[in-house]
């Protein structure tokens, strides 16, 4: 920022490392293992830190000149500032990652956006947006795409269709936490049907 004052994107970037940063021993258990946002200790994340990517995304975005990284910082502080899983607004997420795709068209943004509004909207809305999203083909082996559609399947009740995205989830992906947390989410399923 020093070297670049005035600069908000540059702000932006650094908001949105410190607001990821300030969440990150939540993301794993003392195994090591991948712990959900949902179930993740909000106690664990640095408030401090937090605060301090906040108030520089708030002096960058007073300047008036938006821009991808201050909108992903957005979202990050979203997340960041909200006291539960519940209290999120995933509405404005939503908002914020279609305003994020007019800056970088990608079918990712699209399927975070498809997750988003699952939360805000219910999770068919969400299977809408990603049905849509499928008949593109753009990630058809993109393991991330077939996890959300599991997950938002589950909480639609739809259990089959559910364990058939954990299983292509799991087909795709040779990272071995990943494979254990989507596996353990298909363990859940099977004992809740």
């Amino acid at each position: 920022m020093e070297l670049m004052p005035g600069v908000p994107e540059v702000s932006g970037l650094l908001a949105l490392m410190l607001l990821h940063d300030a969440r990150k021993s939540g993301r794993t258990d003392i195994t090591g293992a991948m712990v959900p946002l949902f179930k993740q200790d909000r106690l664990q994340w640095n408030r401090k830190q937090i605060k301090e990517g906040v108030d520089i995304l708030k002096a960058a975005l007073a300047i008036g000149t938006p821009g991808p990284y201050q909108i992903q910082a957005a979202i990050s502080a979203i997340h960041a500032e909200a006291s539960g899983p519940d209290e999120t607004d995933w509405r404005e997420i939503a908002l914020l990652y279609g305003k994020l795709h007019e800056y970088q068209p990608s079918p990712i943004i699209e399927l975070n956006a498809a997750v988003a509004w699952s939360y805000a909207e219910g999770p068919n809305t969400g299977l809408q947006a990603l049905y849509a999203l499928e008949a593109s083909g753009l990630l058809k082996d993109y393991q991330p795409f077939y996890a959300a559609k599991a997950d938002i399947y589950r909480r639609a009740g739809q259990h089959n269709k559910a364990q058939e995205a954990y299983e292509t989830a799991i087909s795709l992906t040779a990272n071995d936490k990943e494979k254990e947390f989507l596996n353990k989410r298909l363990t859940e399923l099977s004992s809740t049907s």
